[in-house]
């Protein structure tokens, strides 16, 4: 043994750098680190497998002994080999490098700026992978971009950041997800960077935007409303068939989710300067037909916007990188194995801030009370959704068969003495588009599906996942019955407030002590007398003829007392008796204002 020791040799490195190639596949680089000895340059990276056997990152000595050969060690300082020793155990899961190279994604190469600030080691070439890498690192420093001419909205201070922050993603080629709380404007965010793109002359191709059926009417309306620039084109609906030639000519193309299986071929046939998916945990499960056909329309970025990232587990977070930026985040197993389990069976922090600071480049996230001073005391907002086939041919139905009984009353009667039946005509109507049950007719009766009902309860789940404190309103007390039997259905607690309570005041406690979340209210009952400041938000599941009726429920909410902004959604058919409603009480209000 004193013979052993007596061989044992202990060489000290002259010198050693790193080195950077930039020449490999597209998206990719190369990174080795080699050592000066006796005159040679000598590859480190395929010696380290014994080091990362005995230690951890935080455990290495002040000097390590690396072996060389039999007998023969290089002594190298633990402080230059611990961010080395990072990138192979959160990259590379411990794998002794059999090469002399290291393999990296140009989405990785912010670990480039943190190995440099950690130890003094020198690059040799590079140079653009390193600028990003700084970039990466320093995202927060982001150059303000100023808003496009035909933008006819004004940003919030953090909607700049977040349209400044798209812009750095575009620079760099980069993917990311928007994941601001429901409500905040992803959507406005969004328009306008495509009409900056656009004004830039940077939108060769027209954007593709995926959401889901209930959004499309909102995307429409946003970019009349604040980008009037932009041609967009909707395929949605049975002739959307004839609109496809038609996308070379337009600036934003919006499709949705549903249509993704029947639709493929002629999506795929495109190439598209942006490819957006709004409401992406649509596709959490990357397995699902419509995570699959998303990943092969052909796109120069992507982007995700959700106000929810990851709903249930970490594995959600993954699909949607997988879609964005395929092999960052490594495959489905690995990601497991580096970050799912540990962190979510073993509750590991490291792995959890190693992987927030990994996806802290692409991912930007405020939620609403980070950002409540910037919001007015008050936000309105439409979700509308068309009607499905079987809901659509009873509406018309309807529609025609009262609309003779109405010429026929007016005939007989004059339209003055005509105002009942027009009435009735019009509350079947209303009836149809918030739910066919509400009618007492057999065939209403025989249809299962109410489109704003299933709109409402994709809402509920995510608001209620964000902490909000919920008003929902409606005219009629068995809409809020039909509500509730879904909400049972899902597990979710409410309280209720009618006409038809006998206590009141315990049904109003339950809600203002925090015990439930959600508060079911019939127009006419809590219109009046109820102060519900606890609430953020209020949901209007019908729309009222009077917008003075409408103030009032909202008013529950939004009243003195009140310290936090609050968010109106009201819920609306489209093409239907409801969106005349809203122009009329557009009209009413003007008149009053």
């Amino acid at each position: 043994r004193d013979a052993e020791l007596f061989q044992l040799a202990f060489d000290e490195p002259e010198g050693w750098h790193g080195e950077l190639d930039e020449s490999s596949d597209n998206g990719w680089f190369e990174m080795a680190l080699t050592v000066e000895l006796d005159g040679e340059e000598l590859p480190l990276l395929p010696l380290l497998g014994p080091v990362l056997e005995a230690y951890d990152p935080e455990t290495l000595p002040e000097r390590v002994a690396v072996p060389l050969e039999e007998h023969r060690y290089l002594m190298v300082p633990g402080a230059a080999l611990k961010p080395w020793m990072e990138v192979l155990i959160e990259l590379f899961d411990r794998a002794p490098p059999s090469e002399e190279k290291l393999r990296l994604s140009r989405f990785d190469s912010a670990r480039l700026a943190e190995m440099e600030a950690q130890s003094d080691i020198q690059w040799r070439g590079g140079e653009a992978i390193r600028r990003l890498g700084q970039r990466l690192r320093d995202f927060r420093n982001i150059a303000q971009v100023p808003p496009p001419e035909g933008f006819t909205g004004k940003l919030r201070a953090y909607q700049q950041q977040g349209y400044d922050w798209l812009h750095f993603l575009r620079e760099y080629e980069l993917g990311g997800i928007l994941a601001d709380d429901m409500g905040l404007g992803k959507t406005v965010q969004t328009l306008a960077f495509l009409a900056s793109l656009k004004e830039e002359g940077k939108l060769d191709r027209p954007a593709l935007v995926i959401a889901p059926t209930s959004l499309m009417g909102n995307w429409a309306r946003e970019a009349a409303q604040f980008t009037p620039g932009l041609r967009v084109l909707v395929l949605h609906g049975p002739e959307r068939h004839e609109r496809y030639p038609r996308i070379p000519e337009h600036d934003l193309v919006l499709t949705t989710y549903p249509l993704l299986p029947r639709d493929q071929e002629k999506l795929l046939e495109q190439r598209f300067s942006l490819l957006v998916l709004d409401e992406a945990q649509t596709i959490k499960n990357a397995k699902s037909q419509a995570a699959r056909i998303v990943r092969r329309i052909r796109a120069d970025q992507r982007l995700c916007l959700t106000g929810t990232p990851m709903e249930n587990h970490l594995g959600e977070l993954w699909a949607q990188f997988d879609f964005l930026m395929p092999g960052f985040l490594g495959d489905s197993a690995r990601f497991k194995r580096l970050y799912r389990t540990p962190i979510e069976k073993h509750g590991d922090q490291d792995a959890q801030a190693r992987l927030a600071r990994r996806v802290a480049p692409f991912m930007l996230r405020r939620r609403k009370d980070e950002v409540a001073t910037e919001l007015p005391p008050k936000t309105e907002l439409i979700r509308s959704v068309p009607l499905g086939k079987s809901q659509a041919a009873l509406y018309e139905s309807i529609r025609a068969s009262m609309e003779k009984k109405v010429r026929d009353a007016i005939a007989a009667k004059g339209l003055a003495r005509s105002h009942i039946t027009i009435l009735d005509a019009l509350l079947k109507l209303r009836q149809v588009c918030c739910d066919p049950r509400l009618l007492k007719l057999k065939q209403a009766q025989k249809i299962g599906q109410s489109a704003k009902l299933e709109m409402l309860m994709e809402l509920l789940p995510e608001m209620l996942e964000e902490g909000r404190r919920i008003l929902l309103f409606s005219q009629f007390t068995s809409m809020l019955g039909l509500i509730e039997k879904e909400l049972k259905a899902r597990g979710i607690s409410w309280t209720k407030l009618t006409g038809q309570t006998r206590k009141r005041d315990a049904a109003i406690e339950r809600f203002t002590s925090g015990e439930v979340n959600l508060f079911l209210i019939s127009l006419k009952a809590g219109g009046v007398g109820l102060n519900l400041t606890a609430a953020d938000t209020v949901v209007l599941y019908d729309p009222w003829w009077n917008p003075a009726v409408e103030s009032q429920a909202m008013d529950r909410a939004h009243r003195i007392g009140q310290d936090k902004p609050v968010f109106v959604y009201k819920l609306l058919t489209e093409g239907t008796v409801e969106e005349r409603i809203l122009a009329l009480q557009e009209r009413k209000r003007a008149l009053a204002e």
